[in-house]
């Protein structure tokens, strides 16, 4: 067994965190069967699906199982941090995909470390990198966003706050949600701003679809099935004059926006500020009582 992952006798234990297969079980590191064969502890996200990923593995786990999910993982935290002092290799692993990274993992790895103990980490498949990879947008530079908010007005000031983002941004969705969550994109963001939606990666019914927000919105229309990962790209600089956007905003008010509501997602489209844009209609409508 790798010496990175089972730790000396003579030495207090550690805590690995391992990457696990998102769907194809073919992407499971030799690493990974080892440490399920032999590690002391096993805490999983779900102790079904870790026991069925060994079986599909071939490989027969030796140590103990016990559930670490997010309702029990403050209070399973100290137990394990007393399994690791006492010498043992505590293995975290969750349903797919990397722990910590939108998944359980976080508060133990802090622990870990506020006590001094060794974590290593076996790396493997990761929904954000893979779906970055696929997305065929610029992506040397990206930000990681979780999950969208799942409140409408929540979830579109977030997006208001990509409206200048130069870096890609990569995020999770409820396929229940996708089509609302692009529909307030193309509201927000414009509707040729361009992205990837990436569904079911590594599985056998993987999809990604590339192309502008407005003919993604169009899409998920039909409704999505499966997990769903999304990368938005960056934001290009713009030279917009508040002056040339009024027209724009007046016609959202026609429909019914708020005034302010109108600028801010105007402002947010064309990156300028808000405050000017509010003025410029201001004073364009001034004009026209004149």
């Amino acid at each position: 067994m790798d010496g990175s992952v089972v730790a000396d006798e003579a030495t207090a234990g550690r805590l690995v965190l391992a990457a696990t297969p998102m769907g194809d079980v073919g992407d499971a590191s030799q690493r990974l069967r080892e440490a399920l064969s032999c590690v002391d502890i096993i805490a999983a996200e779900d102790t079904r699906r870790t026991k069925s990923l060994a079986k599909a593995l071939g490989v027969e786990i030796t140590g103990r199982v016990v559930s670490f999910y997010d309702h029990v993982e403050t209070a399973r935290i100290p137990m394990l941090l007393g399994e690791i002092e006492g010498g043992r290799t505590v293995l975290l692993v969750t349903d797919a995909g990397m722990p910590s990274v939108s998944d359980p993992g976080y508060r133990m790895v802090a622990a870990c470390v506020a006590r001094d103990l060794p974590v290593t980490c076996l790396p493997g498949p990761s929904a954000v990198t893979t779906a970055l990879a696929l997305s065929a947008l610029p992506v040397e530079r990206f930000c990681f966003d979780g999950f969208a908010p799942r409140k409408a007005g929540q979830r579109r000031e977030w997006l208001r706050t990509l409206a200048t983002e130069p870096r890609a941004c990569v995020f999770f969705e409820s396929p229940h949600r996708l089509a609302e969550c692009l529909a307030d994109a193309v509201e927000v963001l414009g509707p040729d701003r361009r992205a990837a939606v990436c569904r079911e990666l590594t599985k056998t019914y993987e999809e990604v679809v590339r192309g502008t927000l407005a003919e993604l919105a169009d899409w998920a229309v039909e409704g999505a099935r499966g997990e769903i990962t999304v990368v938005l790209a960056g934001a290009h600089p713009t030279t917009a004059d508040p002056a040339d956007l009024v027209d724009e905003v007046e016609s959202r008010t026609a429909d019914g926006v708020r005034l302010k509501d109108a600028c801010a997602e105007v402002a947010s489209v064309h990156a300028v500020s808000r405050r000017e844009l509010y003025d410029a209609v201001l004073a364009a409508r001034r004009h026209q009582e004149a």
